[in-house]
């Protein structure tokens, strides 16, 4: 900070973004920020980046970070007339998008999600710190404003520093078990110490980080939080809830499983607080438990949950559920560890343009030009949210290992919940997921199937259904549900991808919408395309061609390693 005329200041700020996934690296800024006072009595706050990427306090830790530019930014706060004042916000980002994959580009190029994350978030925290001030503003418990907004925040950061995991805060990787579903962080620097402060951990040994973030498809975010928070019983394990909460009262963990314990099914959810539109909810729920031993007593967990986005109408850029063990007495400087969920939508919808595609089959079929706007209904059918999932806890030394373990298999098994409930509240009533309702409303998804059955059958001299005979959408179904990624692509200019069954659509971790946005050369690495493009001539010649195993990158930038894969040319009636 240097002192500057009229009685302001600058400061050059280094300053840390936390991710809203794990999929793409946080971004750090290095700006120049002026502050004084006008001589209307307005407060000016005004920033910028600085030029260079170097800048900021430490090389290393600036290695985790993508360095985003912020343009001429920052507040007005002009005085009224018989008191209070006018808040004027400009932010104006460059978050470097071009390096996120382009599934989630949206997060990063769109300036609804840069209004809603920070300068509409912005001026409701001071909308709400203004009606707590005047006392419009009653809380549960006789807790004071401050105290539980200051108890919001910590959840909400602990949940941003579990997902971020920067190794400045002290955490690290763990290695894997050699698959990339979960990802497995500790942090031995939050460990038991003698106060109570806030950030103070609870054991002796550190905290153990399991994270994932997953693509969902035609999943309501609002309706999928919601169900999270008031159907726990379908997701969650009352013993790994047992074992976090344990560590409150003993400054041993012991691992989950031993006691003879089980969730009663019933949860009770008190409110505490909520922000003036509801966006924001503080609650305490309290879980009964049930002992599986006569002799033993039953015992009750207590969680601190901050919820946003509960409302379906709500237009946050993100839905949270976001939860931590407390003991039951609630001190204001309770320790907390934070897991939860989160949910972003992907598909912004803006007045007058719809939030769908064109979708084109027939250019690229060389069938006709009919269209098939994805609009209206469809555009429930085709919301695309990633959600992230991290769930803390904590360990002992000589535990973390076992502790590691426990937490990737537990992450897995709500990965796994959690889709069973998306499958469930999906607006799609039919058996077959939203992307086979898009693709199936117009006949060139029918004939392009058909297309490329015969074409299979015809190089390779086998059926690649049993029911060779089928047609039409029965052909179309078997296509779409076939055990195999089956992916097709035009080679006209660049190898663009026009069709996928369900599985080649997981397999990439994309959808139906978002496959035009991928290409063949993009999710092969350099020995992948080299073995591709050296069997170019003899597929041409021959019209089918086996590919030996490897790997490949999804539309996230993950690897998914195949077996074999057979290509094949595809031609029409003629």
């Amino acid at each position: 900070m240097l002192p500057a005329g009229n009685g302001g200041t600058i400061e050059l700020v280094y300053m840390q973004m936390y991710a809203p996934t794990t999929l793409v690296p946080a971004r750090d800024f290095w700006t120049l920020r002026y502050t004084t006072t006008m001589e209307d009595g307005s407060l000016v706050v005004c920033e910028r980046s600085l030029s260079g990427s170097g800048g900021g306090p430490s090389t290393a830790s600036a290695q985790q970070f993508v360095r985003a530019e912020m343009l001429p930014s920052g507040y007005l706060v002009r005085p009224c007339d018989g008191g209070g004042s006018i808040v004027h916000i400009v932010d104006h980002l460059d978050l470097e998008a071009w390096s996120v994959p382009e599934v989630l580009r949206p997060l990063y190029e769109s300036s609804r999600v840069v209004a809603q994350k920070m300068t509409t978030a912005a001026l409701r925290h001071i909308r709400q710190i203004a009606q707590e001030t005047s006392g419009e503003v009653v809380y549960a418990l006789g807790r004071q404003p401050a105290v539980l907004r200051t108890f919001s925040q910590r959840l909400s950061r602990g949940f941003n520093d579990a997902i971020s995991g920067f190794n400045d805060d002290g955490w690290s990787v763990m290695a894997g078990d050699g698959i990339e579903d979960v990802i497995i962080a500790c942090n031995s620097k939050k460990i038991r110490s003698n106060n109570t402060a806030p950030n103070a951990f609870i054991a002796p040994g550190g905290v153990i980080c399991a994270k994932a973030s997953m693509l969902l498809q035609s999943v309501p975010p609002a309706v999928l939080v919601r169900f999270l928070r008031e159907h726990r019983s379908e997701w969650a394990d009352y013993n790994f809830d047992a074992y976090s909460a344990s560590a409150l009262k003993s400054s041993s963990c012991s691992l989950p499983g031993l006691r003879p314990m089980r969730f009663s099914g019933s949860q009770i959810i008190m409110p505490l607080a909520h922000t003036v539109e509801n966006e924001e909810i503080l609650e305490v729920v309290r879980l009964e438990g049930q002992a599986l031993d006569e002799g033993l007593l039953s015992r009750d967990i207590h969680l601190l949950q901050f919820c946003t986005g509960l409302d379906e109408k709500s237009m946050g850029s993100c839905f949270q559920l976001v939860f931590a063990p407390i003991d039951e007495l609630f001190p204001d400087d309770a320790p907390l560890i934070s897991s939860g969920f989160r949910v972003i939508p992907l598909d912004m919808k803006t007045d007058g343009a719809p939030a769908g595609r064109t979708l084109d089959l027939a250019s690229s079929l060389e069938a006709g030009s009919t269209t098939l706007q994805a609009s209206g209904g469809a555009d429930d059918c085709n919301l695309r949210s990633v959600l992230t999932i991290a769930f803390q806890f904590p360990y002992e030394m000589h535990l973390q290992d076992s502790v590691a373990t426990m937490a990737r298999q537990y992450v897995r098994s709500i990965v796994s919940a959690v889709q069973r409930v998306s499958m469930a509240i999906s607006p799609s009533r039919s058996g077959l997921n939203a992307e086979h309702k898009i693709i199936s409303g117009f006949p060139e998804a029918a004939t392009l199937a058909r297309w490329i059955c015969q074409s299979y059958r015809f190089h390779l001299g086998v059926e690649l259904f049993r029911q060779a005979d089928e047609a039409g959408e029965s052909l179309l179904r078997m296509l779409w549900d076939h055990e195999d990624a089956i992916l097709c692509c035009s080679f006209k200019e660049k190898p663009v991808f026009t069709f996928a069954n369900e599985m080649g659509i997981n397999m990439l971790e994309t959808s139906f919408v978002a496959l035009q946005d991928l290409s063949l050369d993009k999710i092969f690495d350099e020995a992948g395309r080299k073995a591709l493009y050296s069997e170019i001539p003899k597929l041409m010649e021959q019209g089918f061609v086996y590919l030996p195993g490897g790997v490949c990158l999804s539309g996230m930038g993950r690897h998914v390693s195949f077996e074999n894969a057979v290509a094949w040319k595809v031609v029409g009636e003629d």
